[in-house]
C-alpha cells in the first residue's frame, strides 16, 4: 500500500473516531469546565503517546530541536478543543456539525497561504459535493430544518475553533523536520497540555474531580485515548503524505459517523433519504482518491 493510500485509510479512521466527540461531547459539555477537561485530556493522551513512542521509535534528542514548533501546534489544537466545548454549551450538536463542514474549505485556503498547495478543479468539485452531502446528512434531508438553522453565539465560538483546526493541518507539514508522527504528536501534546494547564488552572483547581458523574470519566477517557491520542497520530501521518485540503475533506464523513454513533447510543436511525447525503460524501471521497498528476511529496527531511 502506498503512503498516500495509507494516509487516506488513516483519515477514514480519524473521521470515525472524531465523530464520537460530538455525541459524547454534547453529553458532558456542561458537566465540567472545557479548559479543565481539555487539560486532562491532553495529559492523558500525552502519557499514552509517550509510552507508545518509547516502545516503538523511541524519542530522539533531535526531536527537542525548536520546541516553539510544538507550542504553536499545541496552542492551535488546544484552542480548537476548548472552543468546541465552549460552543457545545449552547449550540446543538447538529448546528456544530454544520459549522464543522466549513473546515475543509478553510484548510484549503490556509494550505495555499502556508504551503502554496493549490486546490485543483477536481479537488474543488469533490469538496463541493462533500459539503452538499454533509449538509444533507446533518439536516436529515429536511429542508425546513435547514431553513430554520440559526447562527448563535455557540456556533460563532466554535467557528473560530474550526479556524484554528484549519491552520493546524498545514502547519504540521510546515513545521515537521522528519520526526515520526508518534514523536511529533507527543511533543505537540506536551506543549498543548502545558498551555491548557496554565490557561485553565483556576478551573482545574475548582473542579471536584472525585464528584464528577461516570459519563464524564467515560467521555474523558474516550476523548483522551481515541479522539486525541489515536486521531492526533492519524492526522499527523496523513498530513505528511496528502494535501491539506484532501486531509480535511474527510471531515465531511463526520456527520455520517455521528449518525452511526447516535444509533449505537439508542437515539434512533435517520430517514431513508439521508442515505442520499451519505452517497454524496462517498462520491466526493472517491474523486479525491484518484491521484493527482503530481503525487504529494514526501516529508521534508
Amino acid at each position: 500500500m502506498s503512503p498516500a493510500a495509507r494516509g487516506h485509510l488513516a483519515m477514514l479512521t480519524f473521521s470515525a473516531l472524531v465523530a464520537g466527540s460530538f455525541s459524547l461531547g454534547a453529553m458532558i459539555a456542561n458537566e465540567v469546565a472545557p479548559a479543565a477537561l481539555m487539560a486532562a485530556r491532553f495529559w492523558i493522551a500525552a502519557m499514552v503517546i509517550g509510552v507508545a513512542a518509547l516502545l516503538t521509535t523511541g524519542i530522539p534528542r533531535s526531536a527537542a530541536q525548536a520546541p516553539w514548533r510544538y507550542l504553536i501546534l499545541g496552542g492551535l489544537f488546544g484552542a480548537y478543543f476548548v472552543l468546541m466545548f465552549e460552543g457545545l454549551k449552547t449550540a446543538q450538536p447538529v448546528s456544530a456539525a454544520a459549522v464543522f463542514t466549513l473546515t475543509p474549505v478553510l484548510t484549503a485556503i490556509f494550505g495555499y497561504l502556508l504551503l502554496q498547495q493549490v486546490t485543483t478543479a477536481r479537488m474543488a468539485l469533490a469538496l463541493a459535493i462533500g459539503a452538499m452531502g454533509a449538509l444533507w446528512v446533518i439536516f436529515r434531508a429536511d429542508w425546513s430544518a435547514f431553513r430554520a438553522f440559526q447562527i448563535g453565539s455557540g456556533e460563532i465560538i466554535y467557528f473560530w475553533g474550526c479556524v484554528a483546526h484549519a491552520i493546524y493541518t498545514p502547519m504540521v507539514r510546515r513545521l515537521n523536520r522528519g520526526e515520526s508522527p508518534v514523536v511529533f504528536t507527543f511533543g505537540m501534546l506536551i506543549a498543548g497540555g502545558v498551555i491548557l494547564t496554565l490557561y485553565g488552572w483556576s478551573d482545574i483547581r475548582s473542579t471536584d474531580w472525585a464528584a464528577l458523574p461516570a459519563i464524564v470519566w467515560i467521555g474523558l477517557f474516550y476523548l483522551a485515548l481515541f479522539a486525541s491520542a489515536a486521531t492526533f497520530v492519524l492526522l499527523q501521518f496523513a498530513t505528511l503524505y496528502l494535501p491539506s485540503a484532501k486531509v480535511m475533506a474527510y471531515t465531511y464523513l463526520t456527520p455520517t459517523w455521528v449518525i452511526c454513533w447516535e444509533i449505537a447510543l439508542g437515539n434512533g436511525a435517520p430517514a431513508g433519504l439521508v442515505l442520499v447525503g451519505i452517497a454524496l460524501t462517498v462520491v466526493a471521497l472517491l474523486i479525491l482518491l484518484k491521484p493527482e498528476e503530481e503525487p504529494a511529496r514526501s516529508p521534508v527531511r
